[in-house]
């Protein structure tokens, strides 16, 4: 996405706290170039999937709920059982909503989703400890409820359609006319484009329907990076973002960075930035990954401990 892209190089431009270090970088594309690692598969354990319009529903909900997953200080992490595991974070969440899914709760009917109570969202994510921001939580679940129900005649699928098999058109769509996905921060006086969690809707649709059906998108390779607080992570532990010592030791005590600061609108840019940079490097090596895939890629890494030792920004927000 070009706004993304542009308002992200700007931030890039004139950051004091954050930097791209260009040779780490170089070292990391002739790292993934002599090691070429596999795209990950859509992950069919954890999600969700039917091929229906219930599918569309699934992914779209999951979407509305996908952030902030770290507890608060001094409170347990939020966990699930599922089918013998322990989970947490993003896959906590989409094994959820997957097992309410399988269970028949109405979450594929935008009327329940626009009136859900607390206590049915409770239900869906019961478990151990509790996610932050519940009522924010409710509050989105409700508005997409609201949104198919006032703009799509209640139907995801008229939404996908609408958009013509643009991935891009789809995340515009969502991230301009849903509050909860509005991902705009300023900077400097200039409007700074994320748009995490749309951009990622469209991907898993993408990557739920294999490229095809719903999920035939013909210009992925527009969709961004996916700014988080992972991925910064294990950039910075490859050594391509370089934190200033400020930023540095708040990060590493694990301070709060405040939601729009200059230092998480610096993160978050640099993280797209950097990805784009790297996928630029590596089409010069011929191979040809995608931003949205190299974001897979890294994400997945974060996932192993040794991706692990310094610790992600902690920011409270809706948007990733």
């Amino acid at each position: 996405m070009r706004q993304v892209l542009d308002s992200a190089l700007y931030v890039v431009n004139n950051a004091r706290h954050v930097r791209i270090d260009p040779d780490n970088l170089s070292l990391l594309a002739d790292q993934i170039t002599s090691n070429i690692p596999e795209i990950p598969m859509w992950d069919s354990f954890h999600h969700y999937f039917d091929g229906t319009e219930k599918t569309l529903f699934y992914l779209f909900v999951l979407d509305t709920l996908n952030f902030c997953f770290w507890p608060e200080p001094g409170h347990r992490k939020w966990t699930i059982q599922y089918k013998g595991q322990r989970l947490s974070g993003y896959n906590g969440l989409a094994s959820a909503l997957k097992m309410s899914f399988e269970m028949g709760l109405a979450l594929d009917d935008p009327a329940h989703l626009a009136s859900m109570s607390m206590a049915e969202l409770l239900e869906v994510l019961d478990g151990e400890g509790q996610l932050q921001l519940m009522e924010q939580r409710l509050k989105a679940v409700r508005e997409l409820g609201r949104y198919f129900l006032d703009k799509w005649n209640g139907s995801p699928t008229r939404l996908v359609q609408a958009s013509r098999g643009s991935a891009v058109d789809l995340a515009l769509r969502v991230g301009n006319e849903l509050a909860s996905f509005r991902d705009i921060a300023m900077y400097n006086g200039r409007q700074v484009y994320f748009y995490k969690r749309a951009q990622i809707l469209a991907a898993d649709i993408y990557g739920a329907f294999q490229g095809r059906g719903w999920g035939e998108f013909h210009d992925m390779d527009r969709i961004t990076a996916f700014a988080d607080y992972k991925l910064p992570q294990v950039l910075r532990h490859m050594g391509v973002l370089v934190y200033s010592p400020e930023l540095a030791a708040k990060v590493d005590s694990k301070q709060l960075i405040a939601q729009g600061s200059p230092e998480e609108v610096e993160i978050r840019a640099h993280t797209i930035v950097a990805v784009d940079r790297l996928c630029v490097e590596l089409r010069k090596k011929g191979n040809n990954i995608r931003p949205f895939e190299l974001d897979w890629i890294l994400w997945n890494m974060g996932q192993e401990d040794k991706y692990r030792k310094k610790p992600y920004h902690r920011t409270v927000t809706i948007f990733y």
